[in-house]
C-alpha cells in the first residue's frame, strides 16, 4: 500500500466504515455466524468497491452521493441483497435483521448513516484531512438535516421489549 499525501482516490477507509456497519448490524441479531459475516462483507465490499468505481469524487465529495447512497427504504438495498444472498440469506430474512427505513452515505471523508426517515444523522467514520472550506457553496439535503442536528429524536432510542 503507497500511502500518497494529498487527495486520494482509493476508497479503502470509506467502504470499510459502511460494511462494517452493515456487518455489524447483522451480527447484532445472532442468527449469522462469523464465517458468514467474514463473506458477507467481503462480498460487500466488492460490490461497493465496483460501484463506486467511476463515481468516487475526492475533489468534490458531495458530487456522485445520491448514486452512492445505500438505502432501504421497505425496499431492499440491492447491493446488499447480492452480498446477502451469498450466505443464503433471502429477502425476508434481510428484512428482519436490518432497519426497515436505513440511509447509509458512504462519500469521500464521511461515511454517515440515518434510522428511520427522520432520525437524526450519525457520522460513522471522518477523515480528519478532510476539513476543507465549503468552497462548493452547495447546501446539499444532507448538510440542511444535519443542522438539526443536536439531540436524537426520541423513537430513536430502540425498545428493546421484543
Amino acid at each position: 500500500h503507497s500511502h500518497r499525501r494529498g487527495p486520494r482516490a482509493d476508497m479503502a477507509p470509506e467502504i470499510a466504515a459502511a460494511v462494517g456497519f452493515v456487518s455489524g448490524l447483522l451480527r447484532t441479531r445472532g442468527c449469522v455466524s462469523e464465517q458468514q459475516l467474514q463473506v458477507f462483507s467481503g462480498a460487500l465490499r466488492e460490490a461497493l468497491t465496483e460501484h463506486y468505481k467511476h463515481h468516487w469524487f475526492p475533489e468534490k465529495p458531495f458530487k456522485g452521493s445520491g448514486y452512492r447512497c445505500i438505502r432501504i427504504n421497505h425496499k431492499m438495498d440491492p447491493i446488499i441483497s447480492k452480498a446477502a444472498s451469498q450466505i443464503g440469506l433471502s429477502l425476508p430474512q434481510l428484512y428482519q435483521l436490518l432497519p426497515s427505513e436505513l440511509t447509509l452515505w458512504v462519500d469521500p471523508y464521511e461515511v454517515s448513516y440515518r434510522i428511520g426517515e427522520d432520525g437524526s444523522i450519525c457520522v460513522l467514520y471522518e477523515a480528519a484531512a478532510a476539513k476543507t472550506p465549503s468552497s462548493y457553496g452547495m447546501l446539499t439535503c444532507k448538510n440542511q438535516l444535519m443542522l438539526g442536528r443536536t439531540s436524537p429524536s426520541k423513537n430513536y432510542i430502540m425498545t428493546v421489549s421484543s
